[in-house]
């Protein structure tokens, strides 16, 4: 990473972006946008730190026409609305006390204190707007290209201002890293129990990107032997499955999906995923989906995708030892719809009431059965199932 230079980026050229660092006057791109830019990967969220107070960073965008949002202005924080999307402004701070969930702050105008509080070396890199040039005050390039992930200072101390940096240590050794600082994965496995005071919401959060990060499934092996899971989800025990169904996701083609990939940490067992569903404070969505995803998949993929949705049933077949092949027939499949009304069936002549029901089910089964044929199709079986109906009436 000679040069110490940022690389041109599409995220530089943003419409606004110009005029915003202008206004400031005296700012620079912090944290994640300097350490994918230099990893050559996109970047989504946009951090300028600058060391103007927050009034006053809201005074010179306000008088300049800028849109700025006071989102987290305690902590320091505006965000500021572009044409091209969000950019959160913050200034810097240094931590004066902290309980381990929320940190209380106070602004400095020193790069290098606003450097200290923050977790990880690599994300401690700053750059300069109009030179690219990098600030490091913590070897974060060196740990960056070694893909090294260390805390700044004591790993013991900073886990103690933020117990959540014990989960994002392990989602950025699983995202970016090689190498985990024994220093590091020795104080999180000490302080693992400190977990459990925090928000179920910031762990389920936190889980969900680690689980979809790129070498997920070893890092879950590690958090596994080291203990992590154990104050949180001891129903955590083996990363053996989801070690199985990572591998049918990349070979099938399917995009990893986090939910999906929980439900293969988990017991096979619909009520205890509702019970993890809710610790974890999972959305009603991702409730139904965790559970649907532990059942056994039953019947041919189609029927089983018409019958569960495809979602449900996609989740099921990569999650079993069912040949690939079954979940390749339903990846991309519409399932079709049953294209007969009730109505169809009184016009045969049966009297409304549940014996249309009863004969709209057997018509729907029989056409499941074939495979889904069209309406001409439909209207023959309809004519069978009707005609037999009411031949046992009369007999």
């Amino acid at each position: 990473m000679g040069g110490m230079i940022l690389p041109d980026a599409e995220w530089r050229h943003r419409e606004g972006l110009d005029r915003l660092i202008d206004v400031l006057g005296d700012a620079r791109f912090v944290g994640g946008s300097v350490r994918d830019t230099l990893l050559g990967l996109p970047v989504s969220d946009l951090d300028v730190a600058t060391p103007l107070s927050p009034q006053r960073v809201i005074e010179l965008l306000k008088a300049a026409g800028i849109r700025v949002v006071p989102t987290g202005i305690d902590h320091g924080t505006v965000t500021v609305v572009l044409e091209s999307g969000p950019v959160e402004v913050t200034t810097l701070r240094r931590d004066v006390s902290t309980d381990g969930r929320r940190a209380t702050v106070a602004f400095t105008d020193d790069w290098r204190e606003d450097a200290a509080r923050r977790d990880f070396t690599m994300n401690a890199l700053y750059a300069d707007p109009a030179t690219g040039a990098i600030f490091d005050y913590f070897g974060g390039l060196a740990d960056l290209e070694a893909r090294h992930v260390r805390f700044i200072g004591d790993p013991l101390q900073r886990i103690a201002e933020d117990h959540l940096r014990i989960l994002r240590f392990f989602r950025f050794l699983a995202r970016f890293g090689d190498i985990a600082d024994p220093a590091g994965l020795e104080a999180c496995t000490d302080r693992a129990n400190d977990l459990m005071a925090l928000s179920r919401e910031r762990i389920a959060d936190e889980l969900l990107k680690l689980l979809v990060a790129r070498d997920a499934v070893h890092v879950v092996a590690l958090m596994i032997e080291r203990g992590i899971f154990l104050s949180v989800l001891p129903e955590i025990t083996s990363a053996d499955r989801f070690a199985h169904l990572a591998a049918r996701e990349s070979e099938a083609g399917v995009t990893p999906s986090a939910i999906r990939r929980l439900a293969s940490l988990i017991p096979a067992d619909p009520a205890l995923a509702e019970l993890i569903a809710a610790r974890l404070k999972l959305s009603n969505v991702q409730r139904k989906r965790l559970a649907a995803a532990v059942i056994a998949p039953e019947g041919e993929p189609r029927p089983l995708a018409y019958r569960a949705g495809v979602e449900t049933a996609l989740d099921q077949l990569l999650l079993s030892d069912r040949p690939l092949a079954d979940a390749l027939e339903i990846r991309d499949w519409q399932p079709p719809r049953f294209p007969l009304g009730g109505g169809a069936i009184v016009s045969r002549g049966v009297k409304a009431g549940p014996e249309v029901a009863r004969l709209m089910k057997e018509v729907e089964r029989s056409w499941i059965e074939e495979g889904f044929p069209g309406d001409e199709r439909v209207s023959a079986l309809a004519d069978q199932a009707v005609a037999q109906a009411l031949r046992s009436v009369s007999n």
